[in-house]
């Protein structure tokens, strides 16, 4: 029985594809780009028997690739239709062609848990438990699996909510030593593809390039290792990163971990998808993960002040927090909005007795509005909610216009703090016509010239963009968490391709 070779990636491409030339193609691209550790899902070919040869060709054509082969039953979210004997018969011929590896999933295997064990004669076996409704109780999975003699198992979950991300890590923490593929697949549950061989797992599935991948939540194998580093994270390496819903769309991850990257700190810096019910366990995966600090976004800025130790001052009179981090075992917070706010709009106008409409009463329009009050200039609150215009008019001693209101009048600038206009909804504008400022600064940076931008362009007004307030708040927030200073060129850089991405 050969087992897993000793020295296997920690990241291996998932490959599904029609036929054979499609997969060649794909498996000798991601080969090209550095990925030497390939699944070929044979049950995605139309002639799943196919796979035998087209595994053999490749593995003499590069020797130095590693292939796992899986041919999942249509019943276990597969393609393969075939009978279980037919579905051990491709597996077993897969290996005999020079897989290193084969996946066959637990339904499968206990039904011919006899036959299941003669798959180790020329290859590893991995066997294999998926749920795509929720996280069950790991361990008694865990027991299930083991009942089938073989190399590896592999549990992958899908994970709703932080709790089940944790459940999740404290599971493979818990059995680190033994040979274990574990990881939620779903967005909430991103971290753990990334984090599970840095805790202890074999390895972790990724994307190919040109594809999205066999399994929700799979990201390119590219990001993984250029962005993410998984194949260099390890125990001691520091996590960071952001709670927002959504999350997706944020570019902060390309910022931080280029960041950490130019100044040769071990760190990494995660999205977390964390709903507005859950924010209490997020907060208990931070602590038990553990996380050393966080930006904190849409919908959170307001409601994370209750689950911290200490609040900065100014922080506290803007009643919002953007950033999070761990010193002394205390949670602390700060605003680095202001940082975002009064930098880029202090290179085009000086607030001092300028007239400013702000739309949106949100965690970064209380920022906006308290620090350029602060500043000596002249506040209007607006947008589409009136009785929470005014509650932000009163801490700051503003005037409040409606929508309708503030088209009609004019301001030296206009700051838009609201997430109209955002990413996947680029075609909304809270001023569709008229700009009323000469100066709009949109906070939105995804599309990085939105809609309102491109109006008021148009229309001859200086323009301020959203990535400048996220380079500024996000250069203050490195700094805060590891105390060096921010590099900013390579911040920038980053942020500027990731928009053009």
């Amino acid at each position: 029985m050969p087992g897993l070779p000793s020295s296997l990636p920690r990241i291996c491409v998932a490959l599904g594809l029609p036929n054979a030339a499609q997969l060649t193609r794909a498996a000798e691209a991601e080969y090209k780009d550095g990925n030497t550790f390939l699944e070929f899902r044979l049950d995605y070919l139309a002639d799943p028997a196919a796979g035998a040869e087209l595994i053999h060709n490749f593995c003499r054509r590069y020797p130095d690739a590693q292939v796992l082969a899986t041919c999942r039953h249509k019943q276990n979210h597969g393609r393969f239709s075939g009978t279980v004997q037919q579905q051990l018969d491709i597996l077993k011929a897969a290996a005999d062609s020079g897989a290193i590896a084969v996946d066959l999933e637990i339904e499968s295997a206990e039904k011919i848990k006899t036959a299941a064990n003669d798959l180790r004669a020329n290859a590893a076996l991995i066997v294999s438990y998926h749920s795509f409704d929720n996280t069950p109780a790991l361990a008694g999975v865990l027991r299930r699996l083991r009942h089938t003699p073989a190399d590896a198992y592999k549990l992958a979950t899908t994970a709703h909510k932080p709790a089940d991300t944790l459940r999740l890590i404290d599971f493979v923490k818990a059995h680190r030593g033994e040979p274990l593929i574990s990881f939620a697949m779903s967005e909430a549950g991103l971290a753990t593809r990334i984090l599970s061989p840095a805790f202890g797992c074999i390895f972790t599935y990724a994307a190919p390039c040109q594809d999205d991948g066999t399994a929700p939540g799979q990201i390119a194998a590219k990001l993984m290792r250029s962005l993410y580093h998984t194949d260099k994270l390890s125990r001691q390496t520091r996590v960071f990163g952001v709670i927002a819903d959504p999350v997706a769309h944020s570019k902060s991850p390309v910022i931080h971990n280029r960041a950490f990257q130019a100044r040769r700190i071990d760190a990494v810096y995660l999205p977390f998808l964390v709903a507005a019910p859950h924010l209490s366990e997020w907060m208990k995966l931070a602590e038990k993960l553990p996380v050393r600090g966080f930006s904190v976004t849409i919908p959170h800025k307001q409601k994370i002040i209750r689950h911290l130790n200490v609040v900065e001052p100014l922080a506290k009179r803007i009643g919002a927090v953007n950033t999070v981090w761990c010193k002394a075992g205390k949670w602390r917070g700060t605003n680095t909005d202001v940082d975002g706010v009064l930098k880029p709009f202090s290179r085009h106008m000086r607030p001092a007795h300028k007239s400013i409409l702000i739309a949106g009463y949100g965690g970064a329009a209380r920022a906006a509005a308290i620090v350029l009050a602060d500043a000596g200039a002249q506040i209007t609150i607006t947008g589409r909610k009136p009785d929470r215009a005014q509650a932000l008019a009163r801490v700051v001693k503003a005037g409040v216009v409606s929508l309708k209101q503030a088209q009609t009048r004019e301001y030296d600038a206009l700051i838009q703090a609201t997430p109209v206009g955002m990413s996947p909804r680029p075609n909304e504008s809270l001023f569709p016509n008229r700009i009323p400022a000469a100066v709009v600064f949109d906070m939105v940076y995804n599309p990085h010239e939105t809609l309102l931008l491109k109006h008021a362009r148009q229309q001859g007004c200086t323009v301020i963009y959203g990535s400048e307030m996220l380079l500024e708040q996000a250069a203050r927030q490195f700094e805060i968490w590891t105390g060096d200073s921010a590099p900013r060129t390579v911040m920038q850089s980053a942020l500027e391709q990731a928009l053009q991405a």
